[in-house]
């Protein structure tokens, strides 16, 4: 599904300050995989996210998403495979919109824009059942702007939006850091469920060992830009939480 060949990223190069951020990475990621990444600050961990997403491009290597060769792909034109939501739960909704204008821009996010009128009856109650499922009481506040709400519940949505149109990837880039942990516990439950329920390929790159340990079928640490460790099925299923304290030791 991802594919990773031989991936460099190095920032100001020839500068003294110079950063090697990915050295040489293979990784393949099968297809609905819910893999997490941890690993220091400094590792790699996010500019690898990065290179995925197509906010950065390599400095040398492949990248291949569905078999499609996207290495020189900007990120707008991987917009049809892979749905992103940020840390900051501020990112990736438009605050002076209601949630149902929210969710409308979501749900035609890689289709072409007509003069049609897209939010109807029918689409106000899809909207409301996906809400509900959140447990948080939205789907009768969809008129109400979305600045207005907390940050948990923005991240909340912003997931369930990621699905209101087509793709195949989710990319998690430490969705929690930012909440309290009752609204972390609800997000990363519903981004588990939507995993599974919509067959997406997800990577979750996470500071929090616990969540790391609870959740996904693949964990890789990374370190100085290198793959160090990489666990999947019976291994990290074997795998204690003191044991990923033990890799940050």
């Amino acid at each position: 599904m991802i594919d990773l060949k031989n991936v460099h990223k190095t920032f100001n190069r020839g500068k003294a300050n110079q950063v090697d951020a990915v050295s040489g990475v293979d990784l393949h990621v099968n297809e609905k995989e819910f893999l997490v990444i941890v690993g220091s600050n400094g590792s790699g961990k996010t500019t690898l996210l990065n290179l995925i997403a197509g906010s950065v491009l390599p400095s040398s290597g492949s990248i291949y998403i569905d078999d499609n060769d996207v290495s020189k792909l900007q990120d707008y034109k991987r917009s049809k495979w892979i749905a992103r939501v940020f840390q900051n739960p501020l990112s990736g909704t438009a605050p002076d919109l209601s949630i149902l204008d929210n969710f409308r821009l979501a749900a035609i996010r890689t289709k072409a824009k007509g003069l049609s009128i897209g939010v109807n009856d029918q689409f106000k109650k899809s909207v409301k059942e996906k809400i509900a499922l959140l447990g948080m009481g939205l789907e009768n506040k969809i008129e109400q702007p979305m600045g207005t709400l907390s940050g948990g519940q923005r991240q909340a949505l912003t997931l369930l939006m990621s699905v209101m149109d087509s793709c195949k990837v989710l990319l998690l880039d430490e969705p929690t850091a930012a909440l309290d942990p009752r609204s972390a516990e609800v997000v990363m439950k519903t981004a588990d469920k939507l995993t599974k329920d919509f067959d997406l390929t997800t990577i979750l790159i996470t500071h929090n060992l616990k969540d790391a340990y609870n959740y996904g079928d693949r964990i890789i640490q990374m370190a100085e830009g290198k793959i160090i460790k990489d666990m999947d099925g019976q291994k990290k299923s074997a795998l204690k939480q003191n044991d990923l304290f033990d890799w940050f030791g």
